[in-house]
C-alpha cells in the first residue's frame, strides 16, 4: 500500500531504483525510460524537494494547477508534459506553456495546437491517446481509428509525433496488466510498419509501472509513489 513519503527525493531515489531493476529484467537500458512525475493535487513543497533531487520531467492534468505551479517554480529547469483531458478552449495556453502533450485523441485538438503553438518554439511533442479497454470513462481514439489519426497528425507543421499513450484499466495481476499494455506496443509497431518513426509509449503509473516497463514503456507517469497521497 502506498503512503505519503515523508520525504519525496527519498522516495524518488526508491522509484529510479525500481524503474533499473525492472528495465533490467527485461533487458533494457534503464536510461531509456523517463520518469514523469504527476503533480496533480501535490503541495508545492514536494515538487521543489523532488525537482531538487533531480527529477527532469513534471505532468500536469489540469491547466489552471499547472498555471500556479510554474508561476511558483519559475526559475528551474524541467519539461513540461500535459497528461490530462484536453478540450478545444485550453488548447491555445496549452500550445504554449508544455513541452509535450500526451493526450491528443482527435484531429480538431492537433489542428488547434499546431496552429496556436508559437513559431519561435519547437514544435509540440505530440503522443495520440489510445482507448484500451472498454471504460466509457475514459478519452482516447479506438485502435480502428488511430492509423488515420497519425497519418493526419503528422502533416501538421507544428507538432511532432512522437508516439503513443494509453490510460488502462486498473488492474493488480501483473498479467493482466501487460495484456494493455501490449496492446499498446503492438499498435506502435503497426503504425513503424507502415511508415511511421514513434519512439514514445507513454504508458504505466504508480501501481503498475514494472509491467509498462516490461511491455516497452519509454514514459512513465508517476505520482503518488513519488510524491505521496494527493492533497
Amino acid at each position: 500500500m502506498l503512503t505519503t513519503p515523508q520525504n519525496p527525493a527519498a522516495a524518488l531515489a526508491s522509484v529510479r531504483e525500481r524503474i533499473t531493476v525492472a528495465a533490467r529484467t527485461a533487458s533494457r537500458n534503464p536510461a531509456s525510460i523517463t520518469l514523469v512525475g504527476v503533480a496533480k493535487s501535490q503541495p508545492l513543497e514536494r515538487l521543489r524537494s523532488a525537482l531538487d533531487a533531480g527529477l527532469a520531467d513534471l505532468g500536469e492534468n489540469y491547466l489552471q494547477e499547472a498555471r500556479t505551479h510554474f508561476d511558483a517554480l519559475a526559475g528551474r529547469t524541467f519539461r513540461r508534459h500535459f497528461i490530462g483531458a484536453l478540450q478545444t478552449n485550453k488548447t491555445r495556453d496549452v500550445a504554449q506553456l508544455f513541452d509535450w502533450v500526451h493526450t491528443v485523441d482527435r484531429l480538431r485538438i492537433a489542428e488547434r495546437l499546431s496552429a496556436q503553438r508559437p513559431a519561435a518554439l519547437p514544435p509540440l511533442e505530440v503522443c495520440i491517446q489510445v482507448h484500451v479497454g472498454d471504460e466509457s470513462s475514459k478519452s482516447g481514439v479506438a485502435p480502428a481509428g488511430l492509423g488515420a489519426l497519425a497519418e493526419a497528425v503528422t502533416r501538421l507543421p507544428q507538432l511532432r509525433l512522437r508516439g503513443l499513450m494509453c490510460l488502462p484499466p486498473e488492474e493488480t495481476d501483473p498479467a493482466r496488466q501487460r495484456r494493455w499494455f501490449r496492446e499498446l506496443r503492438r499498435l506502435a509497431e503497426g503504425l513503424n510498419a507502415a511508415g511511421h518513426r514513434l519512439d514514445v509509449l507513454s504508458m504505466g503509473m504508480s501501481g503498475d509501472f514494472e509491467s509498462a516497463i516490461a511491455e516497452g514503456a519509454t514514459h512513465l507517469r508517476i505520482g503518488t509513489a513519488v510524491f505521496g497521497a494527493r492533497g
